[in-house]
């Protein structure tokens, strides 16, 4: 239901004007998310949800004296609309006739307005471009150091959450803390830079083998890091340090402790002293670039981001092993929701509940990594949705029901989509969900030169929807973390050409496979799995080239009865009956091993040859 935030936004307004808090302006921006990179924050910095209703993980809203847009791409447009009341226009990012940001700002302000953001929100590489754009159409980007949306929150603004740091071991990392920072040095000394500053959480968490749970789904902390070549500084709350986190930073290496606020200070007072070369990523805040001098930047992608990418041994066997556990609770649910949706009682909210009591079962597991998305019929075809009471559907055995889930365990992240009809599938949704399999196959038998973009790659699993004249909104693949960020920059398969999409692919790297398809107010459809990067033996070496193909790790059937086979190729019903016939034999171990006899026989029947 759409949140009234007139109120809100007269608030709002009303700080814009005010001189005390850097106004008058005449337009205020509530960026996507903050600058760590996390689709999810914590509740404290839900500030673009509060002040428009809108909860999906993308958004940029905008609010002038007279105005109030929101920009949000194809995977939100449906909640969207639902969760935004009359006082916001919703932009539909990439359809035809949506102005840009900037576009839109330049048609709704007056000659030389003023547009504020918070400077520790916005990104430095879209301050750059954004603030260009605006300066050659006679207006200004400017900083607003008070958040004027916490002005707007006061009081009612959740309190920053206070969870432990624990250490993750070596047992699961396979590789100490102190070996990553000699790693790092040794990439920072090949482009001779002296520093080297880092915001993203995700890394923080991999470089000092940490653990948090600051943000929801996401096991990283609030903190920021700055290494040179003879000391490393980790700005955190050391309240929130469990006992052995000081033991463990200062193995192999010395960590000076500072306080998470003192970061601005700290680099001010660094560059003063030794005015060295620093290295900061171009995410990175405008707040914290605009301390460092040009002529002492060295702007480049974060040298953590292909390390922490590309998994060494032990956490591909964990990976593998996360995956393996995750699928015998995938099997106890679709299992029990076959004997239980025709009774008539269960929900998207309450199927959703067991799926995550059945995951907690499972070794090593600590939470979700999202939100599950379980969806019926319609709510299907919303593609991030997520169930509510009282508003969830009823499963039933007429329409798709489409599940999305994952989880983290401390050896390894999951993220798995299924989709499921329980009664009989027409053969339209047939054959929709035979092009989409069609789609994972052919991603995850790709064979391509080792450093690929993945922009390349993207129409592999788009082509057999494509013959049809059908398509989906939304990337093909993602980089995923190793009990870190399900979504982990900055690998994507996407036909988006960006920074992420540009990423070279090699072996030792974890990518989603999930196309998919939807029809507004009927079903969607989903499969995704989890696929690894691994070196292809190829008959030939062109200019000594290594090749690259994939090795699928996520082992949960694929309901056959959603299966044209007429549709498939020799090849591709090989692909499904070798992939059916592992996740007998592997899933199939583990689910007797753990005693899971009903859930053994669902397996074995849902894995059944096809011809």
């Amino acid at each position: 239901m759409a949140k009234n935030t007139t109120l809100l936004l007269q608030k709002l307004r009303g700080f814009m004007q005010s001189s005390q808090y850097g106004g008058p302006i005449q337009a205020y921006i509530i960026p996507s998310c903050d600058s760590h990179q996390n689709e999810y924050i914590a509740e404290c910095d839900c500030r673009r949800p509060f002040i428009t209703g809108f909860t999906g993980s993308s958004g940029t809203a905008i609010v002038t004296e007279m105005k109030a847009a929101m920009w949000t791409d194809g995977r939100y447009f449906l909640q969207a609309a639902k969760q935004m009341d009359q006082n916001w226009t919703l932009m539909k990012m990439g359809m035809p006739k949506t102005p840009t940001q900037e576009e839109w700002l330049t048609e709704v302000l007056p000659a030389g307005s003023k547009v504020g953001v918070d400077p520790f929100l916005f990104r430095w590489e879209s301050w750059k471009t954004f603030s260009s754009t605006l300066e050659g159409a006679g207006h200004s980007l400017v900083p607003i150091q008070s958040n004027l949306v916490d002005l707007v929150w006061d009081a009612d603004r959740p309190l920053p959450p206070q969870a432990q740091v624990k250490v993750h071991s070596l047992h699961f990392t396979g590789q100490s803390s102190a070996e990553k920072v000699a790693q790092i040095r040794r990439k920072m000394a090949k482009v001779r830079v002296q520093n080297l500053i880092l915001t993203a959480l995700d890394e923080i968490a991999w470089l000092f083998n940490l653990r948090g749970s600051d943000i929801v789904y996401n096991p990283v902390f609030f903190a920021y890091a700055v290494l040179s070549q003879d000391s490393v500084h980790l700005f955190v709350d050391e309240s929130k340090l469990e006992p052995g986190v000081h033991s463990h930073i200062n193995q192999g290496i010395e960590v000076t402790l500072h306080a998470y606020d003192d970061i601005q200070k700290f680099i001010s007072d660094m560059l003063a002293e030794n005015g060295a070369k620093t290295w900061i990523s171009a995410n990175s805040s405008y707040a914290l670039m605009n301390l460092i001098p040009k002529q002492h930047q060295y702007i480049h992608n974060s040298p953590i981001w292909q390390s922490k990418a590309v998994k060494n041994d032990v956490e591909i066997e964990g990976m593998r092993q996360a995956h393996i556990r995750d699928a015998v609770a995938l099997c106890e649910y679709f299992n029990w929701l076959e004997h239980e949706i025709p009774k008539g009682y269960l929900n998207e909210v309450t199927a959703a509940d067991k799926l995550e009591n059945l995951r907690s079962e499972q070794e090593d597991f600590v939470s979700l990594s999202f939100d599950t998305i379980s969806s019926m019929g319609p709510n299907g075809a919303v593609i991030h949705y997520k169930p509510q009471l009282p508003t969830a559907l009823t499963l039933n055995t007429q329409e798709i029901y489409l599940c999305d889930s994952g989880g983290q365990y401390r050896d390894g992240t999951t993220d798995v989509t299924r989709t499921f009809h329980f009664g009989t599938p027409t053969q339209h949704q047939k054959e929709c969900f035979t092009r989409v399999l069609k789609g994972v196959i052919s991603l995850a038998t790709a064979v391509f030169p080792e450093g690929t973009r993945g922009v390349l790659l993207d129409s592999f699993a788009r082509q057999h929807l494509w013959e049809i004249g059908l398509d989906y909104m939304h990337g093909t693949g993602h980089g995923i973390g190793s009990y870190l960020n399900v979504h982990e920059p900055p690998h994507l398969i996407s036909y988006r050409v960006g920074p992420g999409s540009e990423a070279p692919l090699e072996a030792g790297i974890f990518m989603s496979d999930e196309p998919g398809y939807y029809e507004d107010g009927s079903f969607g459809i989903r499969i995704e799995n989890i696929v690894l990067a691994v070196p292809a033996n190829t008959k030939y070496s062109f200019s000594g080239k290594k090749f690259v193909t994939f090795e699928t790790v996520t082992l949960a059937p694929i309901q056959l009865k959603m299966i044209d086979p007429s549709l498939l190729t020799e090849k591709e019903i090989k692909w499904v009956n070798d992939y059916h016939s592992q996740c007998q034999e592997i899933v199939g171990a583990e689910l007797g091993r753990q005693g899971r006899e009903e859930a053994l026989k669902w397996l074995i029947r849902e894995t059944q040859q096809i011809g």
